[in-house]
């Protein structure tokens, strides 16, 4: 423990005010005075707030606090999807090069892999200034371990001011273990991230307390600044093939690679033949629908539109659709060209993750439905009739 709690027993009294105070339930009162189980105590300080005879003490060591002057550059995490570079790292490019603007700095691509030297002209055509790449053949398949073993060593190497990688499975596995080993700060699941010029802090800006208010969370004494991000939410640049930059491929050693790990095998999830996070269209269904049998009207208005199914995350709770197509907050978040939402109340937390769609239409049969309030276009009315007579016209349609 880099702090530590001591009872003076001289001035205890024995009063049971620290008992009472204690959330943890962590101090007894034995012998008339006050005894504390360092298991539990977690050292949040309420029994020395409480304490009226100053009989409690915390201790905390005075920590040398670094120099910060030496770090430069927002790194940015390349994220690949089988052969492809994912849309979400070309999101966050887009997004440093705003950020490095205000911090007169440069955008580091930070790429991982096997055979992929090619693809880092795209990079450079996206917003990289330059591209950090390691190409192995054991980092083909992405191995959380090995990754970050690497970018551990790449960050105390070159020191970057900030550290961004997008808010997804490999995303998350992979920052978390980066924080820890470089002892810094991370903020998960941002919806939006700006600078302090005075200060050179990254504002990390991503919802709290179930959606219901913005929390601004900043890292003033650690560096890397990191922060994961939500797919979908920063805007993706045009690509700039005038766009000149540097490619620099580092060798590392190979004990960075944990030998304790094997990559098996990877089994596709069988899901929708249109991906929801790409989808430019998408039909939702939510707790409106009753039952999960019911989804089958959804699936064919989204079959009939080339749409991809999304679902409320009370409509995946009770089982009737997979986690996978789950939109909001604790699901994916999407930004399609048109979101149907249908039998979904809109809560906040629905909202937080469809919001951005630019033409969002809901049929609901309750006109004071939250949902009413962000959509373009909404039908007050029953979805069993008029999702499927949507269908039958939209059909024709394409017949024609």
């Amino acid at each position: 423990m880099s702090e530590a709690i001591k009872v003076i027993v001289d001035k205890c009294v024995g009063c049971q005010l620290c008992v009472k105070a204690c959330p943890s339930l962590a101090i007894k009162i034995i012998n008339k005075k006050a005894v504390i189980d360092l298991e539990k105590c977690n050292l949040c300080g309420a029994c020395k707030s409480v304490c009226k005879f100053d009989a409690i003490v915390i201790f905390k060591p005075q920590i040398l606090k670094e120099d910060l002057s030496s770090y430069k550059d927002i790194w940015v995490f390349i994220e690949k999807e089988h052969d492809k570079i994912a849309s979400v790292s070309f999101e966050l490019l887009g997004k440093a090069k705003e950020l490095a603007k205000d911090l007169h700095c440069k955008v580091v691509g930070i790429f991982l892999g096997y055979n992929i030297k090619d693809k880092c002209n795209q990079l450079i055509h996206k917003g990289a200034d330059k591209v950090i790449v390691v190409d192995k053949k054991e980092l083909e398949n992405f191995i959380s371990e090995n990754y970050a073993n690497i970018i551990t060593y790449l960050i105390k190497k070159y020191k970057p001011e900030i550290f961004l990688a997008g808010a997804t499975t490999c995303g998350r596995s992979l920052v978390s273990r980066i924080a820890v080993s470089i002892h810094t700060g991370l903020t998960a699941d941002c919806t939006g991230l700006d600078i302090d010029k005075q200060n050179r802090l990254l504002i990390q800006t991503r919802p709290a307390f179930g959606g219901n208010i913005m929390a601004q969370i900043i890292t003033p004494s650690h560096r890397p600044q990191m922060a994961t991000v939500r797919h979908k939410v920063m805007i993706e640049p045009q690509i700039d093939k005038t766009k000149t930059g540097q490619i620099l491929e580092e060798i590392v050693d190979g004990k960075l690679f944990d030998d304790r790990i094997r990559f098996i095998e990877f089994i596709k999830e069988e899901t929708e033949k249109v991906s929801l996070s790409e989808a430019e269209i998408i039909v939702s269904g939510g707790r409106g629908l009753s039952d999960g049998k019911n989804f089958s009207i959804i699936k064919e208005l989204a079959s009939a539109l080339g749409a991809a199914v999304g679902a409320s995350r009370a409509a995946v709770d009770s089982g009737w659709i997979s986690y996978s197509h789950q939109v909001g907050q604790t699901g994916r978040t999407v930004a399609p060209k048109i979101y149907i939402a249908c039998g979904i109340s809109g809560q906040i937390q629905h909202l937080v993750g469809m919001q951005s769609s630019k033409i969002i239409v809901a049929i609901n049969k309750d006109p004071d439905a939250p949902i009413f309030k962000v959509a373009n276009y909404g039908i007050v009315g029953d979805l069993f009739k008029i999702v499927p007579l949507l269908t039958k016209k939209i059909k024709e349609l394409n017949k024609k």
